[in-house]
């Protein structure tokens, strides 16, 4: 019996070389087949005669094909020439290179075609049109209707998915268990699952597709409502968290001995993280801050308050680039206090009399694995928390005996998002920048303005009283041979080496290196013994260059906003003017207006929420990271959804606190509660 949880590789119409292909899709069993969803649909219902068709008018016709011609031009170039007709005229079918169609449409066959009519020479014509042939009282999958349009990966096109989807939908009938109440589908509209996910794929309308739409997107943000509603209850009723007094004359004393004075928001956060750790449940916050807006300095704060409590804290940063950097920064606010710091990476591991001395560990994921004095550790710090994975937070949490838990990310990440995603974690905000930080001037440049940019370059760095710096950012490692146009860092690092600043010192930095390697690089270029760094975004995270003054951004359309901006952070760190100039081989349009942006708005949130408006969840997110949420239908400015799934959420733990009685949607939860181990 086949069910939603087949695999496809069972299906006798799906072979093993499809099977690899839907593989690179994510695409495994019978269910995610059916949840990939179109991400658009051509209206092809206008049924047409073909006597009173007209040029730009897009309808499917109902024909039996006259003619077929394979016509050989100059240059080598195949075309295919169709003359179809009905009782109403004749109309040409075009295609170009696809002469193995001469088997397949042949005269006398009756076919359905649909498409946007327009002109060949002098005649109306289909320009590669969408078509299938009429067998009987078959359903139409491709012309006629409705036809959705999916993401595709090589070799799997639309209509090979349509063509199996359909055939598990109407033939194998596979069941879909409702996960929702009664209750609440009548309360707020929804589609029964059944429905939507048939209607989603081959609905009777655009609107009937939007309404299946709205019931997945339903369906996934009920269940990261319903999962951080369970893990902040079972916060609240299951832990106590360590006796902290409040410390207030010291924290005083040591923020006025800062060399800089606190933003306001700066203020704010910190009053709101040690109210939170003077009180009896173990804090659960996240603190969202934008690039260069003073979130280390807070978490220094929580980490001297834990000390002055006789605990111990955790800093765990996704790379050691940064974990590097954030060691020598707090040696050189908390040394002198009397506080002792380790840095524990994959190559770098105290010996057991300095773990036991330690009163704040700094590591990447090597902290994982190291055996620390659980009772003691009070507080965990989790630096762009986002890079890690449910399971690595989880475990994190482990080294500590109900210990208070910080999030950290200058990732700009659009408020209703965060409130979604994080529903059982408090929100702190640094939404200003330090006093006297100046604003990274911020220029599109156009193609034929490249020369006079890298002139322009080299006068800046060479300049004697300067003794500034420059980041050149390419988005690839190797040249790719389906991106030609787009720069790699390795070929662009030689030729700028070579042609373009000769006289300068360049260093070239990318993921595939080594730590050591990459450590090298960046200290050299720290040091100044380099002028400009050659990088992947691999430092978009990380580095923290006082004299760089400049980052150049190659094939920038090709960068959501939040990451350019992130990126864009590398420079102006001190009090001294920035540029960041962003090179684009795009005429789109569309794509030079989203640029546009960057140059008017200097605000990591104000920038996410144009990004999630413009180009939508999935690209905003990226499919894979988008994906990984479990988020692969939902529009988070969509806020009435948003709203309505919290508050069916609370409605459903309100009658049923355990989901006892929904079995089903309590399996789909449980993977999202795999933090019941460590509810962060």
């Amino acid at each position: 019996m086949i069910t939603s949880k087949t695999p496809v590789g069972d299906l006798k119409m799906i072979g093993p070389s499809y099977q690899i292909k839907l593989k690179k899709l994510g695409i495994n069993t019978v269910e995610d087949l059916l949840y990939h969803i179109p991400f658009r649909y051509e209206d092809y219902s206008l049924v047409s005669p073909i006597g009173r068709l007209q040029e730009g008018e897009t309808a499917t016709i109902f024909a039996e094909i006259m003619k077929f011609e394979n016509i050989y031009t100059k240059s080598s170039k195949k075309i295919q020439k169709i003359v179809v007709a009905d009782g109403s005229g004749r109309i040409l079918l075009i295609f170009f290179n696809q002469a193995y169609l001469n088997g397949i449409l042949r005269p006398g066959l009756r076919v359905t075609v649909a498409g946007t009519v327009s002109k060949y020479i002098m005649d109306l014509a289909f320009l590669q049109p969408h078509y299938e042939i009429n067998k009987g009282d078959s359903e139409l999958l491709h012309t006629g209707r409705i036809v959705p349009i999916y993401p595709e990966t090589e070799g799997l096109t639309s209509k090979w998915l349509r063509s199996r989807i359909a055939v598990i939908l109407h033939k194998l009938k596979i069941d879909f268990p409702e996960l929702l109440p009664t209750e609440i589908l009548k309360k707020y509209h929804l589609l029964s699952l059944h429905q939507a996910i048939n209607s989603i794929h081959f609905p009777q309308s655009l609107t009937i597709a939007g309404h299946s739409r709205h019931r997945l997107s339903f369906n996934e943000l009920i269940v990261i409502q319903l999962a951080s509603l369970i893990r902040k209850r079972e916060i609240e009723t299951n832990s106590t968290a360590k006796n902290m007094k409040d410390h207030q004359n010291k924290i005083e004393k040591f923020i006025q001995n800062l060399p800089f004075t606190l933003t306001s928001a700066q203020n704010k956060a910190v009053g709101e993280i040690l109210t939170d750790m003077t009180g009896s449940k173990p804090m659960n916050r996240l603190l969202l801050g934008d690039v260069g807006s003073g979130k280390t300095i807070v978490a220094l704060i929580a980490f001297y308050f834990t000390f002055l409590n006789g605990f111990k804290s955790l800093f765990m940063a996704p790379t050691e680039i940064l974990a590097s950097q954030h060691y020598q920064t707090l040696l050189k606010f908390l040394k002198s206090l009397g506080m002792n710091i380790s840095l524990i990476t994959g190559n770098l591991k105290p010996n057991n009399s300095e773990i036991s001395k330690t009163d704040v560990y700094i590591g990447t994921h090597a902290l994982l694995n190291l055996k620390l004095p659980k009772e003691k550790i009070a507080l965990i710090v989790i630096d762009e928390q986002q890079r890690f994975g449910v399971e690595q937070r989880a475990l994190l949490r482990l080294k500590g005996s109900n210990p208070h838990l910080l999030s950290l990310t200058a990732t700009p990440i659009p408020r209703t998002v965060a409130l979604t995603l994080y529903a059982d974690l408090d929100l702190s905000v640094i939404d200003e920048m330090p006093p006297g930080r100046l604003k990274v001037k911020t220029f599109v440049v156009a193609p034929e303005k490249r020369q006079a940019a890298y002139v322009w370059i080299n006068k800046q760095l060479t300049s004697p009283s300067s003794k500034q710096q420059a980041f050149i950012i390419c988005p690839l490692i190797e040249e790719s041979e389906s991106l030609l146009s787009v720069k790699s860092a390795k070929k662009e690092f030689y030729r700028l080496q070579k042609e373009v600043f000769p006289y300068l010192k360049l260093g070239l930095i990318h993921g595939r290196l080594k730590s050591s390697e990459k450590n090298q690089i960046i200290d050299l270029f720290k040091e100044g013994q380099l002028d400009i760094l050659v990088a992947t975004p691999v430092v978009e995270v990380g580095l923290d260059i006082p004299r760089a003054t400049i980052i150049m951004i190659e094939a920038s359309e090709r960068f959501g906003l939040s990451q350019l901006h992130q990126l864009r952070g590398r420079v102006g760190r001190r009090n001294q003017q920035s540029y960041c100039l962003l090179f684009s081989q795009t005429d789109n349009q569309n794509s030079l207006d989203r640029l546009k942006f960057m140059e008017k708005y200097h605000i990591g949130i104000q920038l996410a929420e144009y990004d999630l408006k413009i180009r939508g969840p999935g690209q905003f997110f990226g499919y894979q990271q988008h994906g990984s949420l479990g988020l692969k239908f939902t529009d988070f400015s969509d806020l009435s959804l948003i709203k309505n799934s919290q508050q069916a959420a609370l409605d459903i733990l309100r009658v049923d606190p355990f989901l006892e009685k929904l079995p089903l949607l309590r399996e789909k939860v449980i993977p999202y509660t795999i933090q019941n181990i460590a509810p962060d």
